[in-house]
């Protein structure tokens, strides 16, 4: 529990499923790291789970979250990568750590308010993770990193549910949040000033370099790696005749690729660190549809597992700023089939 309006509905819709429930909120990290009170989301939730009569606890986690989730996000910056810490805290704390110490509780289940569908499928024997009903609040893009072993142990409730009728839910049970405004930031980051952050926490100013075309002519100095992302325009500090976007970064010589619009098109990919959800492995190509980040819309596409830990996909048009770091995850309709990290 979060303490926001989707977790405790979920925990309240279990209650009335008949379900014996606990409450829990992981503690991720100590109020002086973003300058903020986050703890202000549990004593929300801890009130929730008063009012639904639910045991309540909060699970420290903030060194696991610390070395896993925060540590990773700066290294992968600093290589010049624009990794998604929302994915990566999924994988090793929400369905990793949090779900080890609900089976310490003697837990059979975790419950989240993600807007996704947890299924299982008889004939092949697997558990799948299908898309919200709430196409805007369709969480599983997010979620693609799930294991088979995790999905059998997780109930997601509201994926069969609109965020209005969950809001209609949390006003009617008087719910403290059942209007709370959601965080479109970084948890850690509320500021959304990466670069800072980044800095501060590594200790080390990010070292200005050269932006470049892509015939390696140098078009002025940038101001440090973790201030840039593919496909940005602003914000460059250039006065150019034309204007040109980020193409590329490069850690090895801490250069900045800068190029057109039309230079940004990619019409494949290849991702590593690979999680398949509706099949053990892809053994031929494979038409899917595939997303390059949360809000990129799905574009038809052929996947080919090249490695036991890496796909290709070929896009049947280019797309956009295809930026590694990022997640690339494919469906079959309504499926997820899996995914994996840009590279």
């Amino acid at each position: 529990m979060s303490g926001g309006v989707d977790s405790s509905v979920a925990a309240f819709l279990m209650k009335e499923s008949g379900f014996d429930c606990a409450g829990a909120t992981m503690k991720l990290f100590p109020e002086e790291l973003c300058g903020g009170s986050p703890q202000d989301g549990a004593e929300d939730a801890r009130r929730v789970a008063e009012r639904l009569e639910l045991p309540f606890f909060i699970f420290d986690f903030s060194d696991n979250f610390s070395r896993d989730v925060i540590e990773r996000f700066v290294a992968d910056y600093k290589k010049g990568l624009t990794p998604n810490p929302c994915i990566c805290c999924n994988r090793s704390l929400k369905f990793g750590k949090f779900l080890s110490r609900a089976k310490e509780l003697d837990m059979e289940r975790i419950v989240t308010g993600h807007y996704a569908v947890v299924c299982y499928d008889a004939a092949s024997k697997r558990w799948g993770l299908k898309k919200g009903k709430d196409e805007s609040k369709d969480q599983s893009y997010v979620l693609y990193s799930l294991t088979q072993q995790q999905l059998a142990c997780t109930l997601l409730p509201l994926g069969v549910m609109t965020k209005g009728e969950v809001r209609e839910i949390a006003a009617a049970n008087g719910f403290i949040n059942a209007g709370k405004r959601e965080s479109q930031d970084i948890c850690f980051i509320p500021d959304g000033d990466y670069a800072a952050f980044i800095e501060r926490r590594s200790g080390e100013a990010a070292r200005p370099g050269r932006f470049v075309d892509a015939e390696g002519r140098t078009l002025g100095e940038h101001r440090g790696l973790v201030r840039y992302t593919i496909g940005q325009r602003r914000g460059l500090g250039l006065s150019l005749r034309e204007s040109l976007y980020v193409r590329a970064k490069r850690a090895a010589d801490n250069t900045v690729v800068l190029g057109k619009d039309n230079e940004l098109f990619s019409k494949s990919l290849t991702a590593s660190d690979i999680n398949l959800i509706a099949c053990d492995k892809i053994s031929s190509p494979l038409r899917v549809s595939a997303k390059i980040r949360y809000r990129h819309r799905e574009q038809p596409a052929t996947v080919e597992q090249l490695s036991e830990n890496r796909i290709r996909v070929e896009f049947d048009e280019p797309q956009r700023a295809v930026t590694p770091g990022q997640a690339v995850v494919l469906y079959d309709g309504e499926s997820v089939i899996g995914g994996g990290t840009i590279e």
